[in-house]
């Protein structure tokens, strides 16, 4: 991670280059961008909101994350209960900190960036778990996830908007460090 510091950021105020990162990263066209930036935005008043930021010493913005206590009644949660209910994991939905989104610019991708933006914001959680969802296919970010200690609750999850489906995953707090073992079966 050399020469790029991960820091409380004010996202409201960094939405629009946080975007453009998440555009790169994702692959999103300026009018999804435009959605994401209100969607963003409304998110970030939800209680204990949280966000992250990477920067270069120049300030450049280059990978972000945030997130907030799931809250059932939140529109991804409504979509992802009957999926996790079919696998007996919809008790996950309560007192977990949802990942909403993490993204790093892709010249910056492979340098542990995701993996610091996540760590360090599921430590700022009294919540002793943390669920997000991930395009459901083997990637690298699906394997950064795995490695932190996140587990599949349910896969082929369908959003109305999205083309793909999702995996959402979840992980027991505090997530794993390099090094650390994984926990016996």
């Amino acid at each position: 991670m050399e020469d790029v510091v991960v820091g409380p950021v004010n996202l409201a105020e960094r939405v629009d280059a946080a975007l453009a990162v998440q555009a790169l990263a994702f692959g999103l066209s300026e009018d999804e961008v435009a959605v994401r930036r209100h969607i963003v935005l409304r998110h970030l008043l939800c209680p204990g909101a949280t966000a992250y930021a990477a920067t270069t010493p120049g300030d450049r913005l280059v990978g972000f994350v945030y997130g907030m206590p799931n809250d059932r009644a939140h529109w991804w949660s409504t979509v992802v209960q009957p999926y996790l209910r079919m696998n007996g994991n919809d008790g996950w939905l309560d007192d977990s900190f949802v990942i909403t989104e993490l993204h790093v610019h892709p010249d910056f991708q492979g340098r542990g960036i995701g993996r610091e933006l996540i760590t360090t914001i599921t430590d700022t959680t009294d919540r002793p778990r943390s669920i997000l969802s991930a395009i459901d296919i083997e990637n690298p970010a699906r394997l950064l996830y795995r490695s932190l200690g996140y587990q599949d609750l349910a896969r082929r999850v369908h959003f109305p908007s999205a083309a793909r489906p999702y995996a959402v995953m979840g992980a027991e707090l505090p997530l794993r460090r390099r090094g650390d073992a994984p926990p016996a079966n």
